[in-house]
């Protein structure tokens, strides 16, 4: 026989911490990624910039700082914008490119660089990773930053035009670009693995309701605790009502089975001790088979409601709501054809909204009770009432049921003893004084109210049925 597994994969599924923290992890890792790869991005980007800023700033501070001579010739500033431009080979270099030739700063000899080509007035040029050959023959790149000028303090009238090149070895800005790096990735590691320790104390103190939950669960099945707490987080507080109501249930139903049977067998007790004196008294054979036909419709009664108790009484829970005007029209459409003769009639005033969530059987138990005796007891009119109830948010809404006759009604001081089990309201009336009893237990299962009284419209009796919201 295969065994049980999860449909599509033969693995267990993890728990909700595993997967809490599988799931915020790998969403903290590319968070981290994404936003390490940003930053990298911006920094080449603002170093590009900002190296294009500095080259510029030389070539500016080379055109403030230089002078011609009369010849075309150019006489260099005594210091130059940065010291490297003065020692060969310093990976900072500078060239003016004139009319009739080119000056090149200190630093340019050595190396072979690339020459640059003269640019129109205002025009500016900035090139990457051009080619040279440095002073120990090895090959390289450089930034190139270059901007055309036109000398406007010669004396004579013809422009004089030049332009200044300003170049920066490029192992520079990738030697910067790798420190950052390895700085920005060793801080975000460190950011990671504080966040997921964080993460992770986060999650098992958020998740430790559902460990108590589990915890509580486990103590009521090894018969610790009788229920479930009251003190959970909201989210929660539907589940543990839910197992609470299921619990008290399942124990009420045990209850009650075990009620019943010991109702029973106290029951038949009496009718078999009767027969057993009886058949030992040696009684005639008419008195005996008068005892008992008498006593076996006894018995016969005795079973019957015990049965219908077992059948009727339990709350179940999730049951689909049940339409109760349907099941009403039913139950008084028979009684008003039993009690024809009298001529009594029902009337309705139900809520077509009106609903009851449990068995079909336990509202069809209900009903004929309180119907069968508004009808035994009324004149000639019974009214029945259903409306919806309390409601209660997330929860299923209640429902208050009235029966009312225009009987003689019930005397205030003789309610609580014609709800008692086995109490006929009048021994002339025939009945077995268990119907009230019933309704009771119904009620009480569904953890209803049952109010008796008098009614105001008919002035009989008043049976009211008020049934909470449900789970």
């Amino acid at each position: 026989m295969m065994s049980a597994r999860a449909p599509g994969f033969g693995w267990r599924p993890r728990s909700l911490q595993s997967r809490q923290l599988w799931a915020a992890s790998l969403g903290l890792v590319a968070f981290l990624a994404l936003t390490g790869y940003a930053l990298d991005r911006a920094f080449i980007d603002v170093a590009g910039h900002g190296l294009r800023d500095r080259l510029k700033g030389y070539a500016l501070a080379y055109a403030q700082s230089i002078e011609f001579a009369r010849d075309g010739s150019l006489i260099p500033p005594e210091l130059p914008p940065d010291a490297r431009f003065d020692r060969p080979g310093a990976g900072l270099y500078a060239e003016v490119v004139l009319p009739s030739g080119r000056w090149v700063s200190n630093s340019a000899q050595g190396p072979t660089l690339p020459q640059g080509e003269m640019l129109a007035p205002r025009e500016e040029q900035f090139s990457e990773a051009l080619p040279i050959t440095r002073s120990n023959g090895m090959s390289g790149e450089v930034y190139r930053y270059g901007i055309g000028l036109v000398d406007a303090t010669r004396g004579d009238a013809a422009e004089f035009p030049y332009t200044i090149y300003v170049m920066e070895d490029a192992g520079n800005l990738p030697l910067q670009v790798q420190i950052y790096r390895q700085a920005l990735w060793g801080y975000l590691g460190i950011a990671a693995v504080i966040l997921l320790l964080l993460q992770a104390l986060i999650l098992r103190w958020s998740l430790l309701p559902l460990r108590r939950v589990v915890s509580e669960l486990a103590r009521v099945q090894r018969g610790q605790a009788y229920r479930m707490s009251e003190r959970h987080p909201r989210e929660l507080e539907p589940l543990t009502e839910s197992i609470n109501a299921l619990i008290e249930s399942e124990r009420e139903h045990l209850d009650r089975q075990r009620n019943t049977l010991a109702d029973l067998a106290h029951s038949l007790k009496t009718p078999l001790a009767v027969l057993r004196t009886r058949l030992d008294s040696g009684a005639s054979e008419a008195e005996l088979r008068e005892d008992l036909d008498t006593q076996l419709r006894r018995m016969n009664d005795m079973v019957g409601y015990q049965l219908s108790r077992a059948a009727s009484g339990g709350h179940k829970l999730f049951a689909a709501p049940v339409e109760v005007e349907g099941h009403a029209e039913q139950i008084v459409q028979g009684l008003e054809k039993i009690h024809a003769s009298r001529g009594v009639l029902c009337e309705f005033d139900v809520d077509p909204a009106a609903r009851f969530h449990g068995e079909p059987g336990d509202l069809q138990e209900l009903l004929g009770n309180l119907l069968e005796n508004a009808f035994k007891w009324a004149r000639s009119r019974v009214l029945f009432t259903a409306r919806t109830g309390q409601t209660a948010p997330n929860r299923r809404p209640g429902l208050r049921i009235v029966v009312e006759d225009d009987g003689p009604g019930i005397p205030p001081e003789r309610i609580a003893h014609v709800l008692q089990r086995g109490v006929r309201g009048d021994e002339r009336v025939q009945g077995h004084g268990i119907g009230l009893a019933i309704v009771q237990d119904i009620v009480h299962g569904y953890r209803g109210e049952l109010h008796v009284g008098a009614s105001e419209e008919l002035g009989g009796a008043r049976f009211e049925v008020v049934l909470p919201p449900g789970l």
